[in-house]
């Protein structure tokens, strides 16, 4: 509509014409271009371009410090200005006054660079949408350096994204073969350098150091962001240790030598693949056949993958955890009889550091330092670094009450000096703590309480105890428990993960459900901040021992059964935004029956590219 009408509070009648903006411009644009009550004349490259001093402020923070503020050029009728192009400043006049302006490939760096400087934002933005819109591998640099040097940090950060994402095709042109050594090595240290093999990023790396005889005073500085280790070694002796760069340079020669050290490259962040390599998965171990056995499975794609090495225990008993960092398993304790326990303690590395993509088979179990305190079927969390054992010991009768408890011994484990050390305070509980009772987050270890165990000595299974719903934290800095608010649904063999600073308690057999199958589809989530707990949505199975694991933000079950037998075959993954539970996947036939089942979320280098996947 060109006008519109209407009443205000007051009952006044309000007229708006939607053309007068349009038309004050047009008015605005004829007296400049007849040069008519123009009062300053700006002049670049040779040209003038008669304008309105108020046209100018109006449009640009530029002029209007130059206007309105005491100096020279407020008073002057000629005003020189410096640093832009003739073009480009007459592309902003006529912007000025009329709103629009055309931008094109052979006008957009002349037109960012003046808007740039005059503090013309609209324009601005306008010339970083439409380099990102005409990107690609030949003016990728380009456009990046273009943007840093007119601090564009949108445009850049995009640039950069794009050279990181193509760089198979980037390096190879003329663009970045003249490239600064700091802005190379920028490229090539990345976490996102998205390249099949390392090999392509030395052959950069020679293409770059070929360009110019110059670049050979600074190729240590490019050679040390090249991910050796991941370098095969009949590669890294003929193409790389034959350079006479590199043999005529200390530097070069010692990152070499570091290369050959395994203790050296243990921790080194060149020994690991890039981010962009790894991939957020999902480690299930499970018995089956009286075998164990592990299994890989990325959400993302819906694809399987066997971990070749067999572990030298059965899972039954055991505690597992696995590393932050996804590149290594620990194992400890035994039950390999009912009411054995055990000290002992396996590790399994998940991947081999020099290998690119990871190679599963080429993992073993070693083992390591064994605990004080010998345990079965207890806690294992890792903490800020740190692994913790809590519970799990056989336990005692007071002989001054006459009652049964289970001291909750807590150790410490450093994976760094295979050390365990043992905490200060020991509690006591009325029941056997399960793996699935503990859990790690924040600096602190939850309890969630399961059953009691009866003082009567002749009852030895713990289901046929009451009920609790308690909760309690440690603090492994003053080594003191604390109690916490209880769950809502207290129950039995669930399953429990951390989420974005909350706890989650998911399925599992809920005793108090009025029904006579009493597993369970609730969910809680218990948030430490506010020591409270809530119910979110439902699963859409019910399911009695399942397992779970986070993965990309999302919490993944699998697993457990829905009726006495019955195992479940399908993946459900839930979202914490939307407090929604959707059937993601499902699991193989002849995984389907897990038992002893375990789950983690782990990150590893390209798990699928070497072996086919189980079907």
């Amino acid at each position: 509509m060109a006008r519109r009408s209407s009443v205000d509070a007051n009952g006044d009648f309000v007229f708006m014409d939607m053309r007068y903006n349009n038309k004050m411009l047009e008015g605005l644009n004829r007296l400049r271009l007849n040069n008519t009550f123009c009062d300053v004349i700006l002049c670049c490259g040779g040209k003038e371009f008669p304008c309105h001093r108020n046209v100018l402020v109006s449009f640009s923070c530029y002029f209007e410090a130059m206007f309105t503020v005491e100096w020279m050029e407020s008073r002057q009728m000629r005003v020189a200005i410096h640093g832009v192009e003739a073009q480009g400043l007459e592309m902003l006049v006529g912007y000025a006054y009329s709103s629009k302006v055309v931008i094109s490939v052979a006008n957009v760096q002349t037109l960012l660079t003046a808007a740039n400087l005059l503090n013309v934002m609209a324009v601005q933005e306008a010339c970083c949408h439409y380099m990102v819109h005409c990107m690609d591998e030949t003016n990728c640099v380009g456009i990046h350096c273009l943007a840093e040097a007119h601090s564009c940090k949108t445009l850049a950060k995009r640039s950069m994204e794009y050279i990181l994402t193509h760089f198979s095709a980037v390096f190879r042109q003329e663009e970045f073969l003249s490239l600064s050594v700091e802005k190379v090595t920028q490229i090539l240290s990345s976490e996102n350098l998205d390249v099949p093999k390392e090999e392509m990023v030395v052959e950069a790396a020679l293409l770059w150091l070929n360009k110019c005889p110059t670049h050979r005073h600074t190729f240590e500085k490019v050679l040390e962001q090249i991910r050796l280790p991941l370098i095969s070694p009949s590669y890294r002796h003929d193409v790389i240790e034959s350079l006479d760069v590199v043999k005529e340079s200390q530097g070069c020669q010692r990152l070499i030598a570091e290369t050959k050290d395994p203790n050296l490259m243990q921790y080194s962040r060149r020994a690991r693949p890039r981010e962009c390599r790894v991939r957020n998965v999902m480690l299930v171990v499970h018995e089956r056949n009286k075998r164990c056995y592990a299994e890989i499975f990325d959400p993302r794609i819906n694809r399987w993958k066997s971990l070749l090495a067999d572990m030298p225990l059965p899972v039954s008993g055991h505690s597992l955890v696995g590393l932050v960092s996804g590149s290594s398993l620990y194992m400890a304790g035994r039950n390999s009889s009912y009411g054995s326990t055990s000290t002992e303690m396996w590790r399994y590395d998940l991947r081999d550091p020099t290998q690119e993509p990871c190679d599963l088979s080429r993992g073993q179990w070693l083992q390591m330092a064994s605990m004080d305190v010998a345990r079965s079927g207890f806690g294992l969390v890792m903490l800020d670094g740190y692994m913790y054992a809590v519970g799990g010991c056989s336990r005692v009768l007071d002989l001054t009450s006459r009652v049964w408890y289970y001291p909750v011994f807590v150790e410490r484990y450093d994976p760094d000096m295979n050390t365990w050390q043992p905490m200060r305070s020991v509690n006591r509980s009325e029941y056997r703590i399960s793996p699935r009772d503990v859990i790690a987050l924040d600096g602190l270890i939850y309890l969630v309480g399961t059953v009691t165990v009866p003082t009567d000595d002749r009852r030895q299974s713990p289901t046929d105890g009451e009920l609790l719903s308690r909760v309690k934290k440690y603090d492994p800095e003053t080594s003191i428990w604390t109690d916490c608010a209880p769950v809502q649904f207290p129950r039995t063999h669930f399953a429990r993960c951390t989420l974005k600073g909350n706890i989650y308690v998911i399925g599992g057999d809920c005793p108090t459900e009025l029904s006579s199958n009493t597993y369970t589809d609730k969910v809680e989530c218990y948030n430490p901040q506010t020591n409270q707990w809530r119910m979110c949505a439902p699963m859409k199975r019910k399911r009695w021992n399942p397992v779970v694991a986070v993965v990309d933000g999302y919490i993944h079950v699998l697993g457990g059964s829905e009726s006495f037998g019955t195992g479940l075959r399908d993946i459900e993954r839930y979202n914490d935004e939307r407090d929604t539970w959707r059937i993601v996947a499902e699991i193989p036939t002849k995984y389907c029956i897990f038992k002893s089942l375990r789950c983690f979320s782990l990150r590893l280098a390209d798990v699928y590219a070497q072996t086919p996947s189980s079907s």
